[in-house]
């Protein structure tokens, strides 16, 4: 049986408390609320988490959690709230008083493969802290699920921190969105790390080319061209019983100048045939007619918009008996 999930990004806007987001996930009938920041929770104090999960247990929901980067070095660390492994700790202990059987986290984004330090150490720094708690990890039965964040890790990058670090208790919450910014081809990566899934983003995605490479766009669910019909598909076949948590996200489109020279400081390690196969799905797409700004005041009811078509889309692709 699939779990068909909500990320709380996708309604960032809302302004709404821990229990409104949960009533309003199982209004739109789902099995999993992903609290992927500890903003959504607004509290790690035990009381607050243990009122969250009776109340999630009383509508018939499942939490996961989730918190940003573990990375020290990341530009997206935020040492203010402790080093990475007491952050860490701190929401393992969080994840089994609100009944998550994981925590989501990230290394960092796009900019910290073009910093001072290559990507690879940025990996070995997140590694170090993930092998530092894995005693605190594996006491609570609680997994680590490594999210491909921002334009941080390609796939194969993911797939080969999830082996040093340990996956007995390290694995993957792939997203299918960031994929692309990374010059991943969505049902591709799929294939590399089903085997280390431990939780998903979903979202769909236009992509075509530009005079300096390709443009991303992410959209709601039906609206894109980089399969996500088949991804939806071929995830249920080899993810079965993972959680497939809709995070949709509308941005302007994002491009990577991938035929500019100075880009590829960031990707040397590509082999040439992934960005022929990258760049062939982009050729297939089409730029869109027209991009409406979106303005402000619109934001909070775009995002349900969204989220509500993207449910209704992956109920008709997989079936309403089977979401």
């Amino acid at each position: 049986m699939l779990r068909l999930g909500v990320d709380l990004y996708s309604v960032r806007s809302q302004g709404w408390s821990a229990l409104d987001s949960l009533r309003y996930c199982a209004a739109q009938g789902v099995k999993v609320v992903h609290f992927s920041e500890p903003r959504f929770l607004e509290s790690l104090e035990e009381r607050r988490l243990r009122r969250v999960q009776a109340y999630a247990r009383e509508l018939g929901l499942e939490i996961e959690i989730g918190m940003r980067s573990i990375c020290p070095t990341s530009n997206l660390f935020d040492p203010q709230q402790g080093t990475a492994e007491e952050q860490l700790s701190r929401m393992i202990c969080a994840a089994r008083m609100v009944g998550s059987p994981l925590v989501r986290v990230v290394v960092g984004n796009r900019f910290d493969r073009r910093g001072p330090l290559p990507i690879e150490a940025h990996v070995e720094n997140a590694i170090r802290v993930l092998r530092a708690v894995r005693g605190r990890a594996t006491d609570t039965g609680i997994k680590i699920a490594v999210e491909n964040h921002g334009g941080d890790l390609r796939a194969s990058e993911l797939k080969a921190l999830i082996e040093e670090a340990g996956p007995d208790f390290v694995g993957a919450c792939l997203d299918s969105g960031n994929l692309l910014m990374t010059l991943d081809v969505p049902l591709a990566a799929l294939e590399i790390l089903a085997p280390y899934v431990l939780t998903s983003h979903v979202r769909d995605s236009q992509i075509w080319r530009t005079p300096q490479g390709v443009a991303v766009r992410w959209v709601r669910m039906g609206e894109g061209n980089v399969g996500i019909v088949e991804y939806l598909r071929r995830f249920v076949e080899l993810c079965p019983g993972r959680a497939l948590s809709l995070e949709t996200i509308a941005i302007e489109p994002r491009c990577l100048n991938c035929l500019e020279p100075d880009f590829w400081d960031a990707y040397r390690a590509v082999p040439g045939w992934e960005f022929a196969r990258y760049l062939a799905l982009a050729e297939r797409g089409q730029p869109p007619a027209s991009i409406e700004p979106l303005r402000d005041e619109e934001a909070a009811l775009r995002e349900r918009q969204d989220l509500e078509a993207s449910i209704r889309f992956c109920r008709e692709v997989l079936g309403e008996n089977r979401v």
